[in-house]
């Protein structure tokens, strides 16, 4: 990852570390997922993580949710680094928050899978 979407993407996570998020939010994040080519079905987990950390159906240190929420906003955001009304381009600084995300995200991940999904993980 270049250094710019990394600094974009820390600054980010910690301006929305204590930010919460609404429905109507997370509404327009799974209809904006399909806009992230092969990151959809990942993007849509984080949706579902995000969710259930609210509920308290999984918990999560609040620097890992902040990650979560600062994503999607980002995602829903039309200003950001490239707007997203910019063709392919304007999605592709997304692509490249969602992937930073998960990839911070992976051992977080592995155990919302294994707890809250009740996958099996390879490891």
């Amino acid at each position: 990852m270049n250094s710019r979407i990394k600094k974009i993407a820390t600054g980010m996570f910690e301006r929305f570390r204590h930010r919460k998020i609404t429905e109507a939010e997370l509404s327009q994040a799974e209809s904006k997922a399909k806009n992230l080519g092969s990151y959809v079905g990942d993007f849509k987990l984080l949706i579902a993580m995000c969710k259930d950390a609210i509920t308290g159906k999984f918990k999560m240190n609040s620097w890992n949710l902040s990650i979560i929420i600062g994503t999607i906003i980002y995602v829903v955001s039309p200003i950001d680094a490239i707007p997203d009304f910019i063709a392919v381009g304007g999605w592709l600084d997304d692509v490249a928050i969602v992937a930073y995300a998960i990839r911070k995200l992976s051992e977080e991940i592995e155990r919302y899978k294994l707890e809250r999904l009740g996958w099996q993980v390879n490891k």
